[in-house]
């Protein structure tokens, strides 16, 4: 099942924090950052997908090294739509945020100091749309859409974007 679909489901299932008005401030975050930075949606959507692919790794080192509920843990602790150094620093440590900064330069044309100011923005974006399959009542119970997330097929290809242009066709629709 594609993450998006993870996501969809867990909006239809009252036992758990997906909504649509998470989705629609998750879409409407990545918007308002294309405006502020005058870049252009699909660079961002790039950006997202990229800080996406370090994001499963990082947790997925988490989750081997400490259990699921450390990763679990870092994405209820750390998601949002507004910007946090923490959720870098919690993730990243600077070699890996130069590493992320290289790659979104070199895929989208995006300057390397617009993509500075935009990872505290991006990374706790990707954890909100994690966050959608935590169960309010008990947080600690299996979050289907991180677990979707983090056992993906390993192919290198994290649809995070994908997840975000759904999402976007999902409000609208």
């Amino acid at each position: 099942m594609s993450l998006f679909n993870q996501i969809l489901g867990a909006i239809d299932n009252p036992n758990q924090t997906a909504n649509s008005g998470q989705l629609a401030g998750i879409f409407n975050t990545v918007q308002q950052l294309s405006s502020a930075y005058q870049s252009n949606p699909e660079a961002v959507q790039t950006a997202t997908a990229i800080v996406g692919k370090h994001v499963r790794s990082a947790l997925k080192e988490k989750r081997d090294a400490q259990g699921e509920q450390q990763a679990q843990a870092i994405v209820h602790e750390y998601s949002g739509i507004r910007p946090s150094n923490q959720a870098v620093q919690a993730l990243f440590s600077s070699p890996q945020v130069q590493q992320i900064v290289k790659e979104i330069e070199s895929r989208t044309p995006i300057p390397s100091g617009t993509i500075q100011t935009m990872l505290p923005t991006l990374v706790p974006l990707v954890l909100n749309l994690l966050e959608t399959g935590t169960d309010p009542q008990n947080p600690n119970n299996a979050n289907s859409v991180l677990s979707s997330f983090l056992d993906a097929d390993g192919d290198g290809d994290v649809d995070i974007s994908d997840a975000m242009q759904l999402a976007g066709r999902y409000l609208k629709g």
